[in-house]
């Protein structure tokens, strides 16, 4: 009988280590978590405006970046919680009948539809030189722990490009923020298990 395979051999991720992800091929990778631009809401000037900053942004970096869009479905679960703590603090009796409406109506809504929230990541890859030019790939997939001197002289490398992507970015409006290693692990815990978006993964 075959032997089944891990999950574990299916992740490309060989590590998170300081906020940087490690991937099996020998990759380096930042996650930028990024805000939204109400693009609809701009005045067509301001709409130029930014489409040329962003195609000069693009055509600025000589490397590629991914965008990656995380649509979640809200727990909204809490916000019922601290509606029905309110209510039960209300001494105002017209004003606590409306609130318990509004408590059903909101659950009610919920229950048929999906409230969504949506992030935005920007992915920034970085390949050592030693991978890029002498094949180590599988040996770096292997090694259990990667040396910490090379490591932190590829993160800074890595960290020179994740700058011209926040400053190229900025010009367009959009603020970002690199994700730690406990919000990395928490991303790709959801990523990998969609069917337990609430629960927290394991440390």
């Amino acid at each position: 009988m075959a032997k089944k395979s891990s999950t574990q051999q299916f992740v490309p991720i060989q590590e998170i280590r300081d906020g940087v992800l490690i991937l099996k091929d020998g990759k380096m990778c930042t996650v930028l978590l990024a805000s939204s631009v109400n693009f609809s809401l701009k005045s067509s000037v301001e709409q130029q405006a930014i489409l040329s900053q962003f195609q000069s942004f693009l055509n600025m970096i000589d490397f590629s970046v991914q965008f990656y869009i995380q649509s979640r479905r809200m727990d909204i679960r809490p916000y019922l919680d601290m509606l029905a703590t309110r209510e039960e603090h209300q001494y105002n009796d017209l004003l606590r009948i409306q609130l318990r409406e509004y408590i059903e109506f909101i659950r009610a809504f919920t229950s048929e539809v999906d409230i969504m929230t949506k992030n935005f990541f920007v992915v920034i890859p970085y390949t050592p030189a030693a991978v890029d030019v002498s094949g180590i790939a599988e040996i770096l997939s292997t090694k259990k722990e990667t040396d910490p001197i090379r490591f932190q002289e590829d993160k800074s490398q890595l960290e020179q490009r994740v700058t011209v992507v926040e400053q190229g970015l900025a010009r367009v409006g959009v603020r970002t923020v690199s994700l730690g290693t406990d919000e990395l692990v928490e991303l790709f815990y959801h990523i990998y298990n969609p069917d337990e978006t609430n629960k927290a993964p394991k440390r």
